[in-house]
């Protein structure tokens, strides 16, 4: 899975970038830093993985991964090639979804590109330029179109009202991913690689003074929650330096710091976990001495193409699955001791895999 940070320039970006994969991606009070995008790949926190290690006595621990990619900042006019427009809108067509980082606080040391802080422009600012970017895309798309209608191509009809109900909606302020309706709608806006087509989190970079208090209160944070609920997005409050610091703290320090401030978790762990949910994504576990291991599938995924994550053969010669949940596993203390309690399930081919399903996998090949 790959996500693309963006934002205009300044809003603390690359530094949660920096805290996110501890790459280091130069971080300066200037537009363009970040020229070429970083990229950085991080695992999914997931407790499950540990408490299985303990039960199976394996240090062998393989958690599942996600990679964000720090693109360009972005500045008005870059669907038209402004600044490093033309290099933004490239990495971000490559992405499956959008962190886009909001800066909702107050610092004289740190200059704003506009002058002046205002989350609902900065967000107008690049959701503008996306628009725009995707209103060339479509019309392109509806010479093409018009030329198949023409040759007799009953598909053509259908292709043209969604195109003239994006272009509509885009121009209006509403990005692809609110006017996607049907399975075939969706089908066809995903063959257009539609920029406002992409799931997205707003990440709203607040001060250190803010972070124990109820977003909802703060009157910049509150403004996102608002846009978010229009162009059906998510939003996640996170201050940036402080999760920079934790990142330089052993784990111990960093559970102590977190509880001083009142937090059962860091906002880079909550950023993570609702990139994984944004994209449709879950894990099933496998389990034993030599290893626990956390795997990545679509939500809907069938038993023989979660197999087939393993090693193609597994899915080749998908046999059956033998399944325990999770929370099962470790009620019964074991796999052995849920097998000999009826608890573990055989499922074939149709079994559609649950979150926390652990799983072993019988083939033939």
């Amino acid at each position: 899975m790959e996500l693309g940070v963006v934002g205009l320039p300044n809003v603390g970006k690359s530094t949660l970038f920096n805290a996110l994969t501890k790459a280091g991606a130069e971080s300066a009070n200037y537009p363009f830093c970040t020229i070429e995008p970083n990229v950085g790949v991080v695992e999914v926190p997931d407790e499950r993985l540990q408490v299985l290690a303990k039960l199976y006595n394996t240090k062998s621990v393989v958690p599942a991964f996600v990679k964000f990619v720090d693109i360009a900042g972005l500045v008005k006019g870059a669907s038209k090639g402004e600044g490093l427009g033309n290099r933004f809108l490239a990495a971000i067509r490559e992405v499956e979804a959008i962190l886009h980082v909001v800066r909702c606080f107050e610092d004289t040391n740190i200059t704003h590109v506009s002058g002046r802080i205002s989350p609902v422009d900065d967000i107008e600012t690049i959701n503008t330029e996306l628009a725009l970017a995707d209103l060339e895309t479509l019309s392109k798309q509806k010479d093409k179109v018009e030329k198949k209608i023409k040759a007799g191509d009953k598909e053509g009809n259908f292709e043209k009202i969604v195109i003239e109900k994006l272009e509509s909606a885009l121009n209006k302020g509403i990005p692809a991913r609110a006017v996607i309706q049907t399975p075939e709608e969706k089908r066809y806006i995903d063959s257009l690689y539609l920029l406002t087509a992409k799931p997205v989190v707003y990440v709203c970079n607040i001060s250190e003074k803010d972070i124990t208090q109820d977003p909802q209160k703060l009157e910049l944070v509150k403004k996102v929650f608002d846009i978010a609920k229009i162009d059906n997005s998510k939003v996640v409050t996170i201050s940036a330096k402080v999760e920079q610091e934790l990142t330089e703290l052993s784990d111990e320090d960093r559970k102590e710091f977190l509880a001083d401030l009142g937090l059962n978790e860091s906002g880079l762990n909550k950023i993570i976990k609702l990139s994984y949910e944004l994209l449709g994504q879950i894990s099933f576990l496998t389990a034993g001495e030599k290893e626990v291991r956390a795997w990545t599938i679509e939500k809907g995924t069938r038993a023989p193409g979660a197999a087939g994550k393993i090693h193609s053969d597994f899915e080749k010669g998908f046999i059956k699955a033998e399944v325990v949940p999770y929370s099962t596993l470790i009620e019964c203390g074991g796999y052995k001791f849920a097998k000999d309690q009826g608890k573990v399930r055989v499922e074939g081919k149709d079994y559609i895999v649950q979150d926390g399903d652990v799983m072993l996998f019988r083939f033939n090949v």
